[in-house]
Order: C-alpha cells, then structure tokens, then sequence
C-alpha cells in the first residue's frame, strides 16, 4: 500500500506516493480502489524504508498475483504460496505478461504447510491476505510466518472482520444468523459457513503477538464500501477511496470493516 493516508495510515517517505486513485507500487500496477487502498498505503510505507533495497517477499494465499506482480514490478523478488494450480498458473502468466517472470516464484501448497515450504529467517516481508480464516490452526500458520521473517521484517495480515459480517446478515433481514455469529466463539454462522473463523481487532493482534511479532498498525478494508449503493462507489471512486483511508484507522469505524489489515514485525 503506497503512499502517505492522511488519517490513517503512515505517511510514505521517498518514491512514488499512491495518494492517488491511479496509481500503485508498479507503473502496470492495478488502479487503486476502496479494497486496496489501505491496504497499499501501508505496503508502501514499509518500502519506502528501505527505497533501494530489494526485499525477499513472501506471498501466502497470493492466487493470481494482485499483490505480487506490482511488488515484482517495484523490483522486489517474490514466491508466491498457494494451493491452487490454476491460480498460480494465471500468476505466472500474468507475470510473464508483466515482464517480471523472473521475480515472481509460484510454490503450491496451502497456509497449514508453510512451516516446511519457507526456509526461516529467509524473508524480508510476508503477505497472508485471506488465509487464516479458512486454515486449520491459525496460530501454528502465524508461527510460521514469523519463523520466515528475518529479525526486523513485517507481516501484512487480512483477516475477515465479525463485526461487519453480523451487521451485513442482520441488515438483510437474517436476524437469526447475525445473532449466531455474533455469540459464536469462532464467529462463524454454522456448518455451511464458508469460513471457518472471523476476527476483531483484539483477537487478530492476540494471534500475532502470540507468535513474537509486534502489533504496529490495525486498520479496517471496505469500511463502508460494501454498504454503498453500486452507483455511489462506482461514481464517485475517488472520494470513496479518500475516506476509506480516513476512516481505517479511526475506532468505532474501523471495527465495522468487512476486513481488518493488521501490520507487525518480528522484533529486531
């Protein structure tokens, strides 16, 4: 996440900033929107530190690229986990399209695993976006990914947030599941869930600081995004994505987001 957020998160230092709409960590890179935004603005911090380094990052869950082809394209070597082999295959695809095949690596196998595919203290910088909702022990994966990180070295985490799952299911009239996930221990809705855990803001850093890592950031993704109707997020993308920003941060706000980005590091 490039560039400085104004209320929520750090100001970037040199390089591109990606205050703006258009623009991202790569110049092929995809457009800003409400659901990457903050997200970026962090990842771009945490580059700037360093502008003429080239970081080892580790992507967990990254799919088709999204995250690691711009990251490739700043000039920063990637390995990309997934279990998927279709996913990886639009990943090398589209990073071959990109012109950054050789600084994206594609491994399969799934988040549970990770302890025996990533060499420890190997890594400058670990992505896990959408994973630890649906493994089958979250602290043994956290474990891992801070075993991978060299003394020094950040983690960009995404979890589904409880908060805006009971709210969407109770706005839609579905009072019984919304009550269910709330009182859950786990924050699911049953068996039919399809994830199998959702997290507040407390939990998720509890999970991280288990593991040894530092809690630095917490921030809510699609605070209000999903909330909008299509014609006011569409048309009017900018000034969504602004006060995104400025809401991430900011509690009760942040809490309600569909997704909380939680950024820490393991101390030097």
């Amino acid at each position: 996440m490039p560039g400085g957020l104004n209320l929520g998160c750090r100001a970037g230092g040199a390089g591109p900033r990606l205050d703006r709409v258009e623009q991202t960590p790569g110049a092929a890179g995809p457009p800003l929107t409400p659901r990457t935004a903050v997200v970026w603005s962090v990842l771009r911090a945490e580059l700037d530190r360093r502008p003429s380094a080239e970081l080892t990052v580790l992507d967990v869950g990254g799919g088709t690229g999204g995250f690691a082809v711009p990251l490739a394209q700043a000039g920063h070597q990637v390995t990309v986990v997934d279990a998927s082999p279709d996913a990886l295959a639009a990943l090398s695809r589209r990073a071959a399209e990109a012109g950054v095949a050789d600084r994206v690596r594609a491994v399969q196998g799934d988040g549970d695993a990770l302890a025996g595919l990533v060499e420890p203290d190997s890594v400058d910088l670990v992505l896990c976006h959408a994973v630890l909702e649906v493994v089958d022990e979250p602290a043994s994966v956290v474990a891992a990914l801070a075993t991978a990180l060299r003394p020094g070295g950040a983690v960009s985490v995404l979890v589904a947030g409880r908060s805006a799952a009971v709210l969407g299911r109770a706005m839609n009239g579905h009072l019984d599941v919304a009550a269910t996930l709330a009182t859950d221990p786990a924050g699911t809705a049953g068996p039919r869930d399809t994830l199998r855990r959702r997290f507040d803001a407390e939990g998720a850093a509890a999970l991280l600081t288990a593991a040894g890592l530092t809690v630095e950031e917490i921030h809510g993704v699609r605070v209000l995004a999903d909330l909008l109707p299509a014609a006011v997020a569409d048309g009017q993308q900018g000034a969504l994505v602004e006060l995104e920003r400025a809401l991430a941060a900011r509690p009760p706000w942040r809490d309600l987001a569909v997704q909380l980005h939680l950024f820490a590091r393991r101390p030097a």
